[in-house]
């Protein structure tokens, strides 16, 4: 209903018009009511006022009609949540296989030696029969492509290079606008948020404008113009006519200068800077304070002063360069001042002035002055003085348009009502409050919490009040509050017992559990849960946001918590339209307030122009400056203090038909006098402004400048007589604070000791322990401040005096860094060196020289014998001396069929005689001769082994432990006795069964025979299923292989009988699998006649053939311990062999092809490596904390890394010939058969002595294998736990001081306590150490040393206690241990590429952050600055927030934002002290894994996403797996950055077949491949294979796919 407000005010201000409003109930449903075009605009109506013509002009809205008792309408869930500015995104990861110089190596061509040797003597049959020849060897052909992949390599890079210089000369400005469309506005900058939200070019200017622009031209101006009225076109105008005026100047040879526009705060240097960008074709640069302006070099002001015409700046970073003289006011040709009425005081404005503008003398050298303001005057003081005040600091006029019928034509004023709301009670305690003053009201750190709800109390009702309670005493603001006294009791000297601190904190504790429990309800839409001054707001919110509305709306509030609070209500009760947010500063606040960052104050901006918010509660911070959309409807819920706060919050009123509310208190005549002051003032500034004359000269009168400067006649002042550069009062404290951060880390603040005698101040600065000057006594002042800065200024001019500066006051002093630090610690991947190798143990040559007369025997047998196909007896090895006790060998017999070929060493030695060993040795030589085709010297004290039969049921033989009796004695006499198994025309049928037969002139044609076939005879065809042979006529023809003229004169039985048999395929290496040509079966129809029948049993024969690759690994684990030998190691010696293998050129390029591919060398040391790198790296770690406790993490970092480095581990393998150890090569034909007895016959007999044998390595291979035997170390003992050998590993391969431990135990050994973990808890830190206890399940012995865990860096000394930073460095390589454990055990087939790309999941930030946040470390952080609070507050909502909603899903946190870095660092932090604590119990570290981690990770399939899914390692699979090409690049380089900032950025291309397909630009080479990755994907999206290769001309090999070693997942960065 409509209804006439009635006045009951004084009658002095009469004749003011009132407005009709809306009383309760509200009939109105339609914002219109309040914005001017609804039924209430039109039963507007004049009515007798009860004002005085004072106010004339301002409509009053009437008071609505208040409910005093009402059940609570429906109430919003709580969205009192910052707002999230950060979007999902994968963490990077921390690897880069795809390297900006990855090429795919090339392929090397296998062929046999004999086909070689018969091409080159083509025509000539004896070298096809020769017997020499004819066993089948293979060699590698060196290929030409390594030549040409370095070729094409270097090209690419040229090519790369090329485009990357076009590229940097086209980057423009548009592609980072490009970004800001194509990007989520959370993935943003803040600059391109700036670039996204700015206007395009200005249009034409108006005539107000350039009225003033032409003043501005003629002499020193500040434009006083509304808020909105466009006064920074009028700048632009200016800047381009100075700039003109610029150009012709330096084409006439004059000095160089540059245009300054100054802002007071970050937000607008970026807002401006868009802003000019966009309407100014000059060079243009801008910079704050967070760009780390502090520390730049003259050099480097120089370079940006050279390379721009304009910089935007704040004003204390031009102040701050020309006190350093790295600038000179006769350099700057304009200075803009934005919001000029700061310039008085010590402001950098009146700074600027006072410092270094007046004291150019010569004015011709002075830059030209523009200032901007929507009032002169900022304060409540005679107008006219004020703005003459002004007028004289900046040396300008102040003007404004002479016509402002025209300004208003073109800026919309808003239509001004006021609001009254019943009046409010006296600050007053709530139930809360008085529960609270009754137990709490002793302690002082709470003083300031009772008065802000009190007040809240008041002004906005007990609900909120009660709120604010909850928010100062939440967990964070509590830890806050407690750091307060602990800082406090820590700096008083009056020598306090520490039970005072702990009797303090405990009631600090008890209230904080006091407000917790205490039972808040929700708000009640009456009075006193919320004030009538609230609920008359929330009338006219209702209003609008009745229905849905684009219309927008700013509440100005006072006080940070006041926004925070009204947030936080209407969210809860407001309209179901109304999106509300809140803007406030970005500075620390009190406890109970939040903290916002710079960005969260753009994200929120952009979301209140795109519309996602519609309503913002803001303090004075959305006032002055910020580029805010126009608003319908702007609210002072608590009013102005100043004219120019009223004239610029008005200001954002300027929608068509919008409103401006003043809500005052009914019968407040404070609130009537405000009203009343800035309307008059306005109107006096408007007339003062309107009557200055166009030709006036400056008036100072009592105001002028040299007036305002006796104040400081006083201070002293340093002027370098070097450079010029200047030490004054108002600077000195700068100057010292920029000085004291360059010490080193861990240094304090300067600390100020002022004292008070005869009525002044006398200030003492004391600096840090490692200051050169340590203090500085400043002279007696009237006022503290002055007595501070005189204090600075005298310990400046020391450090001046005695070097410490520099003529440009910049610190002489660098941060001690490591000596370390720069060594070139790296590896290159691609260099190599040639290397001996050892090729046989040395056990053999050690034993060989003599006849002996006992030896040890070995047993090889098949452990399957069945799966060999054909019947076989197993044989005995018989060496000189005791053989250890080796791991079998899996041998492939037959397509699809293994078995393992069983090292069975017997400790009891056998005694042998002379005749015994003659016999064996002739079993020996018959081996060799009949199944290799070799035939060796007879000299027996030159033998390595013998070969024995071994009887057949030797398992079951009584006298098993007598070695003697298990060798098969009988075939031995017989091959003895005999050269073969002796043939004859009458010899039954049965007896040519089972027979071992060799060609007599080609040893490569072997047979075993099967049966006779007696429907054949000789001259029969030969049946169609018989293997190839070079004579196919007959069945005797097929037999024999002489050649020509020897068939001829030949001459052969015809009644002889035909054998059907298997020709034999001479394969040796049984460690490879069969190929699809050694599958086949081979028949054969044979004569016995031209054969040769091995005295050999064929059982014995078809275990002979094992023996090679039986010898070959054999020797090859022998040798592998020898190498533990050589280091004092007992490994197992499987993993000893594993570790010292590698089986191609580029096995530690994981999934890339493999060049050179041994086969059949078993596991190579890739997996060892990766577990062994990770011991290494926890090992060190824990040492370097051990020897050095105090050290700094950075100085943790370099030791660790000069121990654990490729280039250490390198230097300390080559001491060692590690080298010769390793194995490179795979099995091979000739170096199985024993060395030290000559051979006569047989391939390779006409060589002489052996020489070294050698093989080429890479340097970083020979450093991975010490990984990987550290790996092997430990694992040889993963079954008890113990990792002694693993420690003894370490300190062989480091051979390093920092660690010299042989024992696990010996690190706690050497592990002296810090005086800080010793010294008595206080009670603080033994109450954490209990809540950690119940929660954690452990009870630390030294709650110091748990309360370190939580001290965050910046409070690098907290009482006493240093930050977790070296904790956290001890944690890390814990927690990676026992990652890389489990996933280790869990996954024994993974590649090391997989398990990398799944332990970043386990170790990255995201998810220790997550842990940390599910476990409460996070309540526990002890910080310095409200920054951290706030960004671990907010990510531990959006973590809880994900859990929730997760119906259980295990990667719940992968959902989330990036998380701050310290939650994960405190885990690891964590980890570290229970650590030390539990005296280096490592599985307390698995116990915590167990407990908090593996749940998370036991199905690893669900984080392929997080590794797989990245764009490199998609990108990378793609070309690979699915397009099948090898000629691809990611390369990475840096161009200057087109935003204009000193940082240069990266750019990464794709390059396929020398061919750029796409680029991208970031921060970082990471980044720019990421986005360089992603375009590449889009290119490449849909493409069909023979696509791709058509499209860019790919003929990498098509078999290239299957030949590589890639895993189910691709490479990760």
């Amino acid at each position: 209903m409509v209804t006439i407000a009635s006045s009951t005010h004084e009658s002095d201000l009469l004749g003011l018009d009132f407005t009709l409003s809306v009383s309760s109930p509200v009939s109105s449903t339609h914002e219109a009511d309040i914005l001017g075009s609804g039924p209430l605009e039109s039963a507007k109506r004049v009515v007798s006022s009860p004002y005085d013509t004072d106010l004339k002009g301002l409509d009053f809205l009437e008071p609505v009609a208040l409910p005093l008792a009402t059940s609570n309408g429906p109430v919003q869930q709580n969205m009192d949540r910052s707002v999230r500015t950060a979007a999902h995104q994968f963490p990077p990861s921390r690897m880069d296989p795809c390297s900006p110089d990855f090429t795919e190596p090339a392929t090397a061509t296998l062929l046999p030696r004999h086909l070689l040797a018969s091409k080159a003597q083509h025509g000539l049959e004896d070298a096809l029969h020769a017997s020499e020849e004819s066993e089948p060897e293979f060699e590698y052909i060196k290929p030409t492509q390594q030549q040409k992949a370095m070729e094409t390599k270097k090209a690419d890079k040229q090519k790369f290079e090329t485009w990357r210089i076009q590229h940097a000369k086209n980057v423009t400005d548009e592609e980072i606008r490009l970004r800001g469309r194509t990007v989520a506005d959370e993935s943003l900058s803040i600059r391109e948020l700036m670039r996204k939200d700015q206007p395009n070019k200005i249009t034409s200017p108006r005539e107000y404008q350039l009225e003033l622009f032409e003043r501005a031209k003629q002499q020193n101006t500040i434009a006083v113009l509304d808020t909105g009225s466009g006064k920074t076109l009028i700048a632009v105008l200016l800047l381009r006519h100075i700039l003109d005026q610029e150009l012709e100047d330096r084409a006439a040879g004059k000095k160089h200068r540059i245009a300054f526009f100054l802002v007071d705060s970050v937000t607008l240097v970026f807002q401006q800077f868009e802003f000019l960008k966009a309407n100014l074709d000059q060079p243009i640069q801008c910079f704050c304070g967070e760009m780390g302006t502090d520390h730049w070099a003259k050099e480097i002001w120089l370079k940006q002063l050279k390379q721009n015409m304009i910089i935007i700046c704040t004003a204390e970073i031009l102040h701050q360069c020309l006190n350093r003289s790295f600038i000179s006011m006769d350099q700057i040709n304009l200075l803009i001042f934005d919001e000029a009425h700061h310039a008085k005081k010590n402001h950098p404005y009146a700074r600027i002035i006072k410092d270094h503008y007046i004291t150019v003398d010569d004015q011709s050298k002075r830059p030209r002055v523009f200032g901007m303001t929507a009032s002169p005057v900022d304060v409540r003081s005679d107008f006219g003085r004020s703005a003459k005040e002004l007028e004289v600091m900046l040396h300008c006029h102040i003007a404004t348009t002479a016509d402002l019928a025209l300004l208003r034509t073109s800026v919309s004023r808003p239509i001004e009502n006021v609001a009254e709301y019943e009046q409010l009670q006296y600050p007053y305690s709530t139930r809360l409050g008085q529960e609270m003053e009754s137990r709490y009201g002793h302690m002082e750190t709470l003083a300031k919490i009772f008065k802000s709800t009190k007040l809240a109390a008041s002004e906005l009702g007990e609900w909120c009040a009660d709120q604010l309670w909850l928010f100062a005493m939440a967990e964070k603001e509590a830890l806050k509050v407690e750091r307060k006294i602990e800082k406090a009791f820590t700096n008083d000297r009056s020598g306090k017992p520490v039970e005072v601190l702990d009797a303090e904190l405990n009631d600090l504790r008890e209230a904080q559990t006091f407000v917790k429990e205490w039972i808040i309800a929700e708000p009640a839409i009456d009075i006193p849960s919320l004030s009538s001054k609230v609920l008359t707001l929330r009338q006219y919110l209702g209003l609008i946001y009745e229905r849905p509305t684009d219309a927008r709306c700013i509440v100005f509030v006072d006080q940070r918590y006041t926004a925070r609070l009204l947030g936080h209500l209407f969210a809860r009760i407001g309209s179901p339209h109304l999106k509300s947010g809140i803007l406030i500063g970005t500075r620390p606040g009190d406890p109970g307030d939040v903290k916002v960052s710079f960005r969260q104050q753009m994200m929120t901006l952009h979301r209140f122009k795109k519309g996602d918010l519609n309503c913002l509660f803001a303090t004075s911070v959305a006032e002055e400056g910020l580029d805010i959309p126009d608003c319908n409807l702007v609210i002072r819920f608590d009013l102005y203090s100043t004219l120019i706060q009223y004239i610029q919050s008005r200001g954002r009123a300027r929608h068509a038909a919008s409103k401006y509310i003043h809500m005052i208190e009914k019968g407040n005549r404070k609130h009537i006098q405000a009203v009343r002051d800035v309307r008059e003032g306005e109107a006096v500034m408007r007339q003062f402004c309107e009557s200055l004359p166009a030709d006036r000269l400056l008036q100072g009168n009592d105001a002028d400048l040299d007036t305002a400067l006796i104040k400081e006649k006083n201070f002293r002042t340093f002027i370098d007589p070097v450079s010029g550069a200047k030490i004054t009062y108002a600077s000195s404290l700068v100057v010292l604070g920029h000085f004291v951060s360059y010490l080193d880390d861990g240094s304090s603040p300067p600390n100020f000791i002022v004292t008070a005698e005869h009525g002044q101040y006398t200030c003492e600065v004391v600096l840090p322990e490692n200051s050169p000057v340590h203090s500085a006594k400043g002279r007696p002042s009237a006022k503290k401040a002055i007595a501070k800065r005189s204090a600075a200024f005298e310990a400046c001019v020391l450090l001046r005096q005695g070097g410490h500066l520099d003529e440009h006051l910049v610190s002489t002093h660098h941060k001690h860094l490591p000596a370390m630090r720069n060594a070139h610690l790296a590896l290159s991947m691609n260099k190599s060196s040639s290397y001996d190798m050892e090729i046989k143990p040395r056990i053999w040559q050690d034993s060989r020289g003599s006849i002996p007369d006992a030896l040890y025997m070995t047993i090889l047998e098949l452990e399957e014998p069945e799966q060999l196909g054909r019947p076989s007896q197993p044989i005995a090895l018989l060496t000189r001396t005791l053989m250890p006790q080796l791991p079998g060998v899996l041998l492939h017999l037959q397509s699809n069929r293994t078995s393992n070929l069983l090292f069975t060493s017997l400790q009891d030695q056998f005694c042998i005689a002379k005749e015994q060993l003659s016999k064996l040795n002739a079993f020996t030589l018959r081996i060799y001769k009949d199944v290799f085709n070799k035939t060796f010297e007879v000299n027996e004290a030159a033998m390595s082994y013998w070969f024995a039969p071994v009887v057949i049921d030797f398992k079951n033989d009584i006298d098993k432990r007598v070695p003697a009796r298990l060798i098969d004695w009988p075939i031995v006499n017989y091959v003895h006795g005999n050269q073969c198994w002796p043939w004859s025309i009458d010899r039954p049928y049965d007896e040519l069964k089972n027979r071992y037969m060799v060609d007599k002139w080609d040893g490569s044609r072997r047979f075993w025979s099967i049966k006779v076939l007696p429907d054949l005879s000789p001259q029969d065809p030969v049946p169609e299923d018989a293997a190839p042979s070079r004579y196919m006529n007959t069945i005797i023809d097929y037999t024999v292989s002489l050649f020509s003229k020897s068939r001829q004169r030949a001459v052969w039985r015809q009644d002889q009988p035909v054998i059907f048999a298997h020709r034999i395929l001479h394969r040796l290496n049984w460690l490879d699998e069969y190929t699809e040509e050694e599958n086949k079966v081979k028949n054969a129809y044979v004569c016995p006649e031209p054969l040769h029948f091995s005295a050999l049993p064929a059982s014995v024969a078809a275990m002979a053939y094992l023996v090679p690759s039986a010898i070959s690994r054999m020797e090859s684990y022998l040798i592998a311990l020898e190498t533990c030998d050589l280091l004092n190691l007992q490994i197992r010696p499987d993993l000893a062999l594993e570790a010292i293998t590698k089986d191609s050129d580029n096995t530690h390029e994981h999934r890339h092809e493999q060049v050179h591919l041994q086969r059949g060398m078993g596991k190579n040391y890739e997996r060892l490596e990766f577990i062994g790198d990770c011991f290494l790296k926890m090992a060190t770690s824990i040492s370097i904390y051990c020897r050095a406790p105090h050290n700094d993490e950075y100085e943790y970092h370099v030791r660790r890394m000069t121990l654990i480095c490729n280039k250490n581990l390198f230097e300390t393998a080559i001491a060692k010939e590690l080298y010769k150890y390793i194995r490179s090569e795979g099995f091979s034909r000739r170096n199985w058969y024993p060395q030290g007895i000559k051979l006569l016959e047989g391939k390779g007999h006409k060589k002489g002595e052996e020489e070294n044998h050698k093989h080429q390595l890479g340097d970083k291979t020979i450093a991975d294998v010490c990984e990987a035997l550290i790996g092997a170390a430990l694992l040889s003992y993963s079954n008890n736990g113990s990792m002694d050998m693993a420690v003894r590993a370490v300190t062989a391969f480091v051979s390093h001081i920092d660690h010299t431990a042989s024992h696990w135990a010996d690190y706690y050994k050497i592990y002296n306590k810090p005086t800080y973990q010793l010294a008595p808890a206080t009670a603080v830190q033994s109450n954490l150490a209990l809540q950690i206890e119940q929660k954690m399940g452990y009870r630390f012995k030294y709650p110091r040393l748990l309360m370190s865990a939580f001290v965050h860096p910046s409070l690098p000394s907290f009482g006493g206690i240093p930050c977790y930073q070296r904790l956290e460095f001890l944690g890390d390589s814990l927690l990676d241990m026992a990652c890389v454990n489990f996933l280790f055990y869990r996954h024994p087939d993974r590649d090391p590429q997989w398990l990398t790309e799944h332990k970043m999941a386990m170790v990255s930030n995201k998810f220790l952050a997550a842990v940390s946040v599910k476990l409460g470390f996070h309540k526990h952080l002890r910080f310095s600055g409200q920054v951290v609070e706030f960004q671990n507050r907010d990510y531990a909502m959006e973590l809880q927030d994900a859990e929730r909603d997760s119906n259980g899903a295990r990667d719940y946190w992968t959902l989330t934002k990036n998380p701050p870095k310290c939650l994960s660092d405190i885990v690891e932090s964590y980890l570290g002290a229970i650590f030390v604590d539990s005296e280096f119990d490592y599985g307390q570290i698995e116990r915590f894994f167990n407990e908090h981690i593996r749940w998370f990770f036991e199905d690893m399939s669900i984080y392929d996403t997080f590794a797989n899914n990245h764009p490199v390692t998609h990108l990378h699979n793609l070309l690979t797996l699915s397009y099948g090409c090898s000629s691809y690049r990611i390369m990475a380089s840096s161009i200057p950055n087109a935003a204009g900032t000193d940082t240069d950025h990266q750019v990464a291309v794709v390059m396929i077949h020398g061919e750029v397909i796409a680029s991208g630009t970031a921060a970082s080479s990471k980044s720019a491949k990421v986005k360089a990755s992603e375009k590449a994907l889009e290119t490449l999206q849909g493409l069909a294979p023979f696509e791709f290769r058509a499209k860019f001309g790919c003929v990498c090999t098509e078999g290239e796919v299957q030949k590589a070693r890639i895993g189910e997942c691709g490479a990760a960065i």
